[in-house]
């Protein structure tokens, strides 16, 4: 929702309860003035109190703008240096596990040599 449409639908309705409820209220002229001027210094007070409020909430998302343009890049930076700080570290520790894979395969490999030909001297045996 944009800010400046709301304001002004804010402002519209304070001014028009303000009128109806003025001119609905039996007063004498003097007192409808009384009551006018009170009424408007308190919504110009209102008002200046709403603009600073405004105005504070944009230099507050103006700096954190400002804030993640400047520190996502280093972020993103730390980040890949982490990353890659992490690969180097792994690295000896992986190489090692693909060679110990590769000895177990060569291990499986080796058993079921041997147990072909087990089985083979077994059905041989077993012709006799």
């Amino acid at each position: 929702m944009k800010a400046k449409p709301f304001l002004i639908g804010l402002t519209a309705g304070i001014v028009g309860g303000t009128i109806a409820i003025l001119f609905s209220t039996p007063q004498s002229g003097q007192q409808l003035r009384a009551t006018l001027k009170s009424t408007t210094d308190s919504t110009k007070g209102k008002f200046q109190d709403v603009k600073l409020q405004v105005n504070n909430v944009k230099d507050s998302v103006n700096t954190l703008t400002n804030e993640a343009k400047n520190n996502i890049p280093q972020i993103i930076n730390d980040l890949k240096q982490s990353i890659n700080t992490f690969s180097a570290e792994i690295e000896p520790t992986k190489n090692n596990l693909q060679q110990e894979i590769e000895a177990l395969q060569n291990s499986i490999g080796v058993i079921e040599k041997n147990i072909a030909q087990y089985t083979d001297k077994k059905k041989k045996s077993q012709e006799k």
